[in-house]
């Protein structure tokens, strides 16, 4: 079995416009999902692992620390973007991974012109950002449904009110 190093997974987007091209040009479906993946937990895994079966390759886009921060609030992120990234490329399911620094992921979505966007089932399909873009060039956009009581959120509070407790 060879190893891959997980750093070999990650990519600016200017760098992987031309990788996806190829991929796209053998027929084969990119499958692109966003977030800010601050603490990967089950409901992360499970999800990405789903995805990237929805597809031949799965692009996951993470959000920059200060997207984070504007989205999440002063305390997010918790982990730093390079090692966020590096513990989702270290992921076999996932097969690419790059940043956007913009609060959500339209312009890069824009760039990549993946075949099937996915988001979690906490996003109704018609607010999904992205989703014109992708129907426009014939591509599909779906939910993959939550693991209810795995969101990173609810892990931060419950490790608060541990803290707390102690």
């Amino acid at each position: 079995m060879t190893l891959v190093n997980p750093l070999e997974k990650v990519y600016k987007v200017t760098d992987l416009v031309p990788v996806i091209n190829e991929i796209k040009s053998q027929n084969k479906k990119i499958v692109f999902t966003n977030g800010c993946f601050d603490l990967i937990h089950v409901g992360h895994t499970r999800y990405l692992k789903a995805a990237r079966d929805a597809g031949d390759k799965l692009i996951v886009a993470v959000n920059s620390d200060r997207s984070v921060t504007q989205l999440k609030g002063e305390t997010r992120p918790l982990i730093p973007l390079e090692e966020r990234m590096e513990v989702l490329a270290s992921l076999y399911f996932v097969d690419f991974v790059v940043s956007f620094e913009e609060l959500d992921p339209y312009t890069i979505i824009q760039q990549l012109k993946p075949n099937i966007l996915i988001k979690g089932g906490d996003w109704p399909l018609e607010k999904i950002i992205g989703k014109d873009i992708v129907e426009q060039e014939g591509g599909k956009v779906f939910t993959i449904p939550e693991i209810p009581g795995r969101a990173t959120t609810g892990i931060i509070d419950k490790i608060r009110k541990l803290h707390k407790d102690f």
